[in-house]
């Protein structure tokens, strides 16, 4: 019997890429995703600005001296939250079955699927070329024997890129990526092992458990561990459940900032609380996740007496949620979740006053309706990253 089989799908520079795809008048120029103001961070950026250094949750300030050319879009997420819906429909066409872990990728799991798709490459090539026709967009595919060697395959020629580890060349394809671009490992954590004369994944494998555990601690150690022996470290934690929508992003260099968290709060708040409208749910809980860089992972979640409406409450109890249980230090990956969901477009507990939050909800269903028909709709608080205007 054939092994498991794994696809990870990645947008390429996704948000930027629909802005060019609405506006091909940016093709090929530096485009920076975030508002240019002071205090701002980026959210995400084109290729052509990576070439300069620029990357995500950057400061704004450092981003545009290293590329004063760019183009900064305040960005808008209702859109992107449409066009993954467009993609996600592709993927639920063709994978038996998947996890949407982001807006802008998912893990398939198509074990069993040759006498549908041929081989993994021709399957993998088959949903690529889906996605450029029906969407306009490009997407990276890696295809391995478990999620993290499809993830961490998927990263390894992108932009637009394919690559297929074949079931028993875990190993080796992890020595060909190489320590500096292994998956999960940091500046730091990269520098702590080099001082400790550890070079390459060759290395890191050759190190005991127990070295690793006295540098590191148990969960880092387990990891470095298990990723460089080409095994999956169970990393991704996220389950594909109706009654759940949730979003997670991860950071490298580790998130430290406080407006570089708060702009990736907003992002993520604002993503689950769209795809919940666009699918017709209602949550009664929000919930937070917290990985910090040693691998350490904490959550958090709550369920407001007075509902939960629209993106600014989902915000609002993010950011309460993550500031009442961060332990300092940075921050790996962030995740926003909207549980016990039932479906319909009415909060059952609705509070005893009404503040304009049942307003919102009505506006932000109104904008996802319209932008569904092209609107291009957008609230204005977006475009300052969720802060409002002086």
């Amino acid at each position: 019997m054939p092994g498991p089989l794994f696809y990870h799908v990645d947008l390429d520079a996704f948000f930027a890429a629909v802005e060019v795809l609405d506006n091909p008048s940016l093709k090929g120029l530096p485009l920076i995703i975030g508002h240019p103001g002071p205090r701002s961070v980026v959210s995400t950026c084109s290729y052509e600005a990576r070439r300069y250094g620029v990357h995500s949750a950057m400061p704004m300030t450092t981003a545009l001296k290293l590329c004063p050319q760019a183009v900064c879009i305040p960005g808008r997420m209702r859109r992107y939250s449409e066009k993954s819906k467009e993609v996600m429909a592709i993927i639920a066409d063709m994978a038996p079955s998947f996890i949407q872990a982001s807006i802008d990728e998912a893990y398939l799991d198509m074990t069993g699927t040759a006498l549908l798709y041929g081989s993994p490459k021709e399957g993998a090539r088959l949903l690529k070329e889906r996605v450029s026709r029906e969407t306009g967009l490009t997407i990276s595919v890696g295809v391995g024997s478990s999620r993290f060697i499809a993830k961490l395959a998927s990263d390894y020629r992108k932009p637009d890129g394919l690559t297929v580890v074949p079931d028993g060349m875990e190993t080796a394809f992890v020595d060909a990526v190489g320590l500096r671009k292994l998956w999960g490992i940091g500046k730091s954590t990269l520098d702590k092992l080099e001082r400790h004369h550890i070079h390459s994944v060759q290395d890191l494998r050759e190190c005991s458990l127990g070295r690793l555990e006295d540098w590191f601690g148990p969960s880092m150690a387990s990891y470095l561990h298990l990723v460089a022996n080409g095994q999956d470290p169970g990393i991704y934690s996220g389950e594909n459940k109706s009654h759940s929508i949730s979003a997670e992003r991860t950071f490298w260099p580790d998130l430290i900032e406080k407006d570089a968290i708060d702009l990736y709060l907003l992002e993520l708040s604002q993503e689950v609380t769209f795809r919940s409208l666009d699918e017709h749910f209602v949550a009664r809980t929000i919930g937070v996740k917290i990985r910090y860089g040693d691998f350490t992972t904490t959550s958090v979640q709550t369920t407001p007496q007075d509902g939960i409406y629209n993106s600014s409450d989902v915000n609002e109890w993010a950011n309460k949620l993550f500031w009442s249980k961060y332990q300092g230090g940075g921050v790996r990956l962030l995740g926003v979740g909207l549980y016990q969901m039932y479906k319909g477009d009415e909060v059952e507990q609705e509070g005893l006053f009404d503040d304009g939050s049942k307003r919102k909800r009505e506006l932000e269903r109104t904008i996802v309706g319209m932008n569904k028909k092209g609107a291009g709709l957008k609230r204005a608080s977006t475009l300052l990253n969720g802060k409002k205007a002086d």
